[in-house]
């Protein structure tokens, strides 16, 4: 049912944002810190614990997509216009850690598609590139053969 992925997701959301408090109370900090992103990870890890034991039925998994797919956005709109003043107020120590940030994510980028690159003449790339462009033949049909033909 799509109301037990909704439940699903609502729980996840509860629970992560009270760790996000009881997290910024331990820290010292009069904020919820990451309790949106510790949602988020209980959800991926319901869902999986869900799928390996047969229980992640269509309509759950349904509702928790959708709704999961509404929720990011809107927390991450929400989360972005929040504290961006007290931060720029902060000095120079946000530039740079928002520069390291960034950098950090195009080096990361840059070696995971490096890791995943595939050798350009390999016959899985080449049989790739005909199917895009057309010309292939469907797979286990011989050049010969005809469609509707026996």
């Amino acid at each position: 049912m799509i109301v037990l992925g909704v439940a699903l997701l609502a729980g996840c959301t509860l629970i992560g944002v009270y760790l996000g408090d009881l997290l910024g109370l331990a820290l010292g900090v009069k904020a919820n810190v990451g309790g949106v992103g510790i949602a988020m990870i209980l959800l991926i890890a319901a869902r999986f614990w869900l799928s390996r034991r047969g229980r992640l039925t269509k309509g759950v998994q349904f509702g928790v997509e959708f709704w999961a797919g509404m929720y990011i956005p809107i927390v991450v709109a929400m989360a972005a216009q929040q504290n961006v003043v007290a931060a720029m107020s902060g000095g120079p120590i946000v530039l740079i850690a928002a520069t390291g940030s960034l950098v950090l994510c195009f080096g990361a980028v840059a070696l995971l598609s490096r890791i995943g690159r595939r050798d350009p003449g390999s016959p899985a790339v080449e049989r790739g590139g005909s199917v895009i462009e057309g010309d292939a033949e469907p797979v286990g049909r011989t050049a010969g053969s005809q469609v509707g033909k026996e």
